[in-house]
């Protein structure tokens, strides 16, 4: 017998709501999945799978609408793979820029950790802004 999740193992699992699962099976985001007799809906590994995906894809800033064009090509099939390919081309470089900015904004963040740092050390900022330059 093949294992299944309930929806509240799977929103466990990823940290995700209850409702927003029933959301992404309403958009089509979660291809096949099946209830059971009671009208449950039950999770394989498949599904979960799916979600996982959905996850990464949102995590990278790819729209739901994007998502589910994603989703589309993929039950399409082979006649796809170029269209998804090109697709992960476009989000490696949009998630590259993403890291560039949070780069930029951790530097800040660490310089502004040093600052304070020393700033508490000489029990005032005076003596900081003198030294501490940031380009």
């Amino acid at each position: 017998m093949m294992v299944t999740y309930s929806i509240s193992e799977a929103a466990e699992k990823f940290h995700l709501s209850v409702p927003t699962i029933r959301y992404y099976d309403k958009e089509g985001l979660i291809p096949n999945l099946k209830k059971n007799s009671s009208g449950v809906r039950r999770f394989t590994k498949a599904n979960l799978d799916s979600l996982n995906m959905v996850e990464c894809l949102k995590n990278a800033g790819m729209p739901i609408k994007d998502i589910k064009q994603f989703t589309a090509w993929v039950l399409e099939g082979d006649s796809t793979l170029d269209k998804r390919l090109e697709m992960f081309h476009e989000l490696r470089k949009s998630v590259l820029s993403q890291m560039d900015q949070l780069q930029e904004t951790l530097d800040v963040v660490n310089f502004k950790c040093e600052y304070y740092g020393q700033a508490r050390i000489d029990g005032t900022e005076k003596f900081v802004k003198k030294n501490m330059k940031r380009d």
